[in-house]
């Protein structure tokens, strides 16, 4: 039995080859495909830097509340005890200082209540500034003390 074939070697190697066309679609794809994984990766760097700011941010706020509720109510009277202004840097891991330095200002005020007991509460204003890129960003945290705390186990 002979087989007898019909196609020649220069056929079956034409028929195996790309065209200009389909190479240069594949390349466009493909760039398409490369700048989304890097745009993906870059959004995702920038995401992640923002939250460790915010997180820095919410430490130092909850800091200073935390210095606040450890003051005496005659400290907290006293004008020029606590400092109305105040700076902390950012620290990484593994670096010193990244170069943001957050800003901030603690208020202490009569609260804006018309109750009997107003004039034994103060309200605490903490207010935060950082410069992250060329954004502007603020925080800020309030409480009220009262003269004889939570509880008047002291007193």
């Amino acid at each position: 039995m002979k087989l007898k074939r019909t196609e020649s070697r220069v056929g079956l190697a034409v028929k195996g080859a790309f065209t200009l066309v389909e190479v240069m679609i594949g390349v466009a794809v493909m760039a398409v495909m490369f700048v989304s994984l890097y745009l993906g990766f870059t959004q995702g760097f920038a995401i992640i830097q923002l939250a460790r700011e915010n997180l820095r941010a919410t430490q130092i706020l909850q800091e200073k509340m935390e210095t606040v509720r450890l003051y005496t109510w005659d400290q907290l009277n006293t004008a020029g005890f606590i400092p109305p202004t105040f700076t902390a840097p950012f620290y990484a891991a593994g670096a010193t200082n990244q170069g943001i330095i957050y800003t901030g200002t603690l208020t202490i005020s009569n609260p804006a209540m018309g109750e009997s007991y107003a004039a034994d509460m103060k309200q605490i204003d903490v207010q935060l500034s950082w410069t992250s890129g060329n954004v502007q960003r603020n925080r800020n945290m309030r409480t009220l003390v009262s003269k004889y705390g939570l509880h008047n186990y002291i007193y």
